[in-house]
């Protein structure tokens, strides 16, 4: 079967290739997934050229330990392991390949290729009146989404909340937007000038063009911030929140991850402004997509697709997402 791979750390340009490799044989609860869509996340790129760095530690110091990429799929099951209780072969899945493709339950993927082999935890079967392509967006973005808009404890955004989401036009900053809007919040995107009209049409109700203004130096306060990719330091982006007011960070270069993971939860100790990296993070977690297909079902939020690209123009699609060009999400199909 053809799959995309690497074996060594750069650009999506330089280090995958699309390769004839063995086809998976379903062991144990594994069922065997014939893949027709799968989506591009920034966390594919992140795992190509490690970002932050310090993440060599889990995934391998000099070279990945894991070859396939890919962590969000959608397809029909072929075939099932002796101990797959769950699926049969014929049914229409969707699922998170990072956290249910290996042994030990970590680190996997493998989305880009005509099959894949995922413990049957970790797929859901696709509604009857979702694509495969819209199904192959939820998984990964749509669980961050809801996840980045809720704090450990429980605690979510209120109807009337000043929201800000920074990053609103790449993979998650849409399904962000858009499940704010339909919480109820008042939500202002962050994005280029280019992508401010697409951001827009999700529902914001005030865009910001990060190259013009630094939302941290102005006068508007939120209650919510949610960072896609952080750029901005930690005590920055406190002075914009309201009191009572939450920054959450799902990742981004190696120093604003430093401090979020470690000054942010300190200093939150002694402030009524909570903020720091989304530590609770649970892929794939049951209960989250069954409110995104909800959401899916009401209307309320529409996956936006902004091109899709066949398996053998996979480096295109990674390259796409990887130069900031993507207004959403990033489709390959095989």
């Amino acid at each position: 079967m053809k799959a995309a791979v690497y074996e060594r750390y750069g650009p999506p340009g330089e280090v995958v290739e699309l390769r004839e490799v063995p086809k998976p044989v379903p062991t144990g609860d594994q069922v065997l997934v014939r893949i027709h869509a799968a989506s591009v996340n920034r966390a594919d790129l992140d795992g190509l050229a490690p970002r932050p760095q310090f993440i060599r530690l889990f995934i391998g110091l000099r070279s990945p330990g894991t070859r396939q990429v890919g962590i969000d799929a959608a397809g029909v099951v072929e075939a099932t392991g002796p101990d797959a209780t769950t699926f049969k072969p014929g049914d229409r899945v969707y699922g998170d390949l990072f956290s249910f493709t290996t042994d030990k339950g970590t680190f996997g993927g493998g989305a880009f290729a005509e099959y894949a082999c995922v413990a049957q935890k970790g797929l859901r079967r696709i509604p009857d009146t979702m694509s495969f392509e819209d199904a192959a967006t939820i998984p990964h973005s749509a669980v961050l989404a809801l996840q980045g808009l809720r704090l450990r404890d429980g605690r979510t955004l209120k109807a009337g909340d000043k929201v800000l989401i920074d990053g609103a036009s790449g993979n998650v900053g849409p399904f962000a937007v858009q499940v704010a809007k339909a919480l109820g919040a008042e939500v202002t995107g962050v994005c280029s000038a280019g992508k401010m009209d697409f951001v827009r049409s999700l529902g914001a109700d005030h865009v910001i063009d990060y190259r013009a203004t630094d939302y941290t130096k102005g006068r508007e306060r939120y209650d919510w911030i949610v960072d896609t990719d952080s750029h901005h330091g930690i005590l920055a982006v406190r002075r914009a929140l309201r009191p009572n007011g939450v920054y959450v960070t799902l990742g981004g270069t190696t120093w604003p991850i430093v401090r979020s993971l470690i000054i942010g939860p300190l200093i939150s100790r002694f402030s009524d402004r909570w903020s720091g990296l989304l530590l609770w993070w649970k892929p794939f977690d049951p209960d989250d997509v069954a409110r995104t297909e909800e959401l899916i079902a009401t209307g309320a939020v529409k996956p936006r697709i902004d091109r899709t690209y066949p398996l053998d123009q996979v480096v295109d699609a990674l390259r796409q997402v990887h130069e900031g060009r993507a207004q959403g999400k990033v489709v390959v199909t095989a």
